[in-house]
Parts: C-alpha cells; structure tokens; sequence
C-alpha cells in the first residue's frame, strides 16, 4: 500500500511497538546529530493508529529536543504482520539499514506465521522486501530451529550482562528461572567466548596495558555526545587493573553509556543507572538518583568496581538540572558529605573490591576562584585505604584568553589536573 498523505502529529502520541519493529542497531550519535536540526528531517511514517513504521531515529530526535509536534506520513496497515513487513521494507532500503543479521531474523519472525500453501509465495515477497536474492532468503529459512535458539541464547546473554535477574530474563524469552540459570552458567565459559587475539583479561590487541600511573590522553575519545561523559580509554584501564571477566561494574553516573559500552567488549556485567537517561539509552540505563539511596545490583558478591564519575560541583552547576539536590548545584559542604556518604554506603556493601573516583579540582566557576580540591577533600572524609591515584590530563586542553590573562595578573596557575583516585575495600 502506497503511502498517504503528509501531516503532523505530536511527538507523544507516537506509538512504538517494540514488538513490530525491526531491531536495527540504534546510534546514539545519529539521534544527537539529527536533534540539532530537526526542520531537514523528513516526515516519520505511521499507520491509521499512530504506530511508528519507519523513523525511530528522527522521532527519538524530536523526543529529545523536547519538540512538541512531528510531521508524518500516514499509511494504512491492515494488520501488525502488515505493519513488521512495511517497518522491514524501509529499513531494509534507506537510512540506517538493517543488518543482515536482523534481515535474517525478520524473515523468519515472517515466515513463521506463514500458512504451509503459502511459503513458496513468501519466500519471493521477502526477497522483494528485505533487497536480498531469494537463495539468501531460502538459506536463511532452512535452519530457523537452530538459529532462533542462538539467537535467544544472544539475547539472554546480553541481558545477563545488564545485570537482568535470572526473574526477569525468563519472562523475557519464555524460559523458566532455573533454565536462565542453568544457561547463564554454560555461558560463562570465557575460552568458548574469547576471539583468537583476546588474552586471558579479554583484552585485545588495540588495548595498551597501563604501565604508570598517569594515563595522558591526547583528546576526548569520539563517542555519544554528553556533558562530562566519561573518557573510555580510563575506564579500560580500570577494569584491566581491578575486575576480571563476567565481575559486575557499578556506575550511578552513567551519563552518555560509555560503560555500557566497553564492559560489553571486555566481558563485564555492568549495572548503570543516571539520575536522568538520555533519551536515546533510556531502555540501557537505569534511572536512579544515587543521592536517594544505593542501586541494587542482584549480587553484591560479584561487584568489584564501583566507578563514580560524578557532576565536578560548581563545574557543572545547571548542565543537569536546577534541582537543588542535583550535586552540581549543592554547596560545597553538602557536595562533599554527600558524596563521601555514597563512597562509604557503597564500601559498606562491597567484599574485596574497589571504588574509583574520577574527578577535577574546581577554581574558574568557584567563589573568587578559590581553589577547591574535591580530591583532598574526600581523601580526609572517606578513610578508606588508598589503592593508587592517577593522574589523567588531556594534553590538548586549553584555557581560553580570558581565563590566561586572569592567569596572569593575578599571578595564580590554573588548574588542568584530573585524577583518579581507587580505595580498596576488603
């Protein structure tokens, strides 16, 4: 069915269904890309019922610069079959396309609901709608039983990852708690997961092992775009030296997910959470005010890094919010026994591990540009023991003009410094 006509809708009454959507692999980056400029972007298509068929990228978009309205065009769908297979065609030829992993999928989600007198038809509608030849589609079709339980499998994985409970990961794929448990098992085999060049730390080959403790970094690695999201390279270094493989990471400030990220790659479980999501990992990130309470990972025992990279106070007063309990906006001395409580909240629970604390002295946006060592500070109100403190500069920083010619006549240095430090709780 050809699509109708063009028209506006606002943003919340959009419906996405998960279920009849295929599963391209979202970007962050696309989503802040296409926010900047929302009146370039075509239509979003959607059916008779405001069910999102294709455009799930421009209207997270929308969504995230808080736009009221969206245009669309409408297309009539018969039936959620009809919906998946129009939602397959478009991201099966444009924009951000479907994998072939996903293609393969879909074809077979199809096929499944397929009446025995009308496959042969649909094999050469899906070659039609997934742009592929109808030998892929017959090759993908002809192992369906073997392939959909490896891609559960993948699934309850990644889950298992997040730090979904045994619970939760069965409602999800249909499995009982004891059989998530039995599979989770198996799948902690880490020299059936590891590729050939990963090392026993699942570590590869691109990755430089930390020999000092200061890790220069010559500029901010590329990545989700996010008020002090976190440098990816550091957090590396901190789960070579401090975890080991399928060790559950704890990070309450998990800004634009960078965690999320490389705990996938190294074979770490994470558990993140932000006291606001970003709009485009809402569905990754837990929401959480750390200042609340602690998160509650399902297993203590298993948690062997806490990172903390938390709002440098007056640094970032008013990037997040202006809730006065947001820690970017608090004084100095609640700023401090707040987050030296979470620090010892957090030792409290854990059993042989650690606590990082990522964070930069403040002085340009402090009263009469008073030198404030957060460091210091949490160093005399934590009384942990201290494991290492790094020092992790970005050697292409600079302070603009204004800042260099206070510098100079008030004959005081300014501060480029950042440090790590880690306690050890035992």
């Amino acid at each position: 069915m050809s699509k109708g006509q063009n028209a506006t809708r606002k943003v919340d009454e959009i419906i996405f269904r998960d279920d009849l959507y295929p599963r391209i692999e979202t970007s962050a980056t696309t989503v802040q890309k296409y926010a900047e400029d929302l009146e370039v972007l075509p239509p979003v298509e959607v059916n008779q019922r405001n069910e999102l068929i294709d455009g799930w990228h421009r209207w997270t978009a929308h969504k995230k610069a808080k736009a009221e309205t969206i245009p669309v065009v409408v297309t009539e769908t018969k039936s959620d079959e009809h919906l998946l297979e129009l939602a397959i065609e478009r991201n099966a030829t444009h924009g951000l396309q479907l994998s072939q992993e996903d293609k393969r999928d879909m074809a077979r989600r199809i096929y499944n609901g397929t009446a025995e007198k009308e496959r042969d038809q649909k094999k050469k509608d899906l070659a039609k709608i997934l742009s592929v030849s109808e030998r892929t589609v017959r090759d993908w079709l002809s192992r369906i039983d073997k392939d959909s339980k490896v891609a559960r499998n993948k699934r309850i994985f990644d889950l298992w990852l997040a730090c979904w409970t045994d619970a939760e990961i069965g409602k999800d794929v249909g499995l009982s708690e004891k059989q998530i448990g039995t599979l989770t098992e198996e799948m902690a085999d880490l020299p059936k997961l590891q590729k050939p060049d990963q090392s026993a730390a699942t570590h590869a080959t691109d990755f430089e092992t930390p020999i000092y403790n200061v890790w220069k970094q010559q500029t901010k690695t590329t990545g989700s775009g996010h008020f002090g999201n976190s440098e990816v390279r550091w957090v590396d270094n901190l789960l070579y030296l401090y975890t080991s493989p399928f060790d559950i990471v704890v990070d309450p400030f998990a800004g634009g997910g960078s965690t999320i990220d490389i705990c996938k790659k190294r074979f770490r479980r994470y558990y993140v959470s932000d006291r606001l999501p970003i709009v485009e990992r809402e569905k990754e990130i837990r929401q959480h005010d750390i200042t609340t309470g602690l998160p509650k990972p399902p297993q203590w025992k298993d948690v062997k890094l806490v990172y903390l990279d938390p709002p440098y106070w007056k640094q970032a007063a008013g990037k997040y919010s202006e809730d006065p309990t947001d820690l970017a906006n608090m004084e100095i001395d609640q700023f401090n026994s707040t987050l030296a409580g979470i620090i010892r909240d957090f030792a409290k629970k854990l059993t042989d591990a650690y606590v990082a604390l990522i964070i930069q002295p403040t002085q340009w946006h402090s009263r009469d540009r008073e030198f404030t060592d957060h460091v210091g500070d949490m160093l005399r109100a934590v009384k942990l023991p201290v494991n290492m403190r790094y020092s992790v500069p970005y050697e292409s920083q600079q302070c603009n003009p204004q800042m260099v010619e206070w510098a100079k006549e008030s004959r005081r240095c300014l501060v480029l410094t950042r440090e790590i430090v880690v306690w050890r709780v035992k």
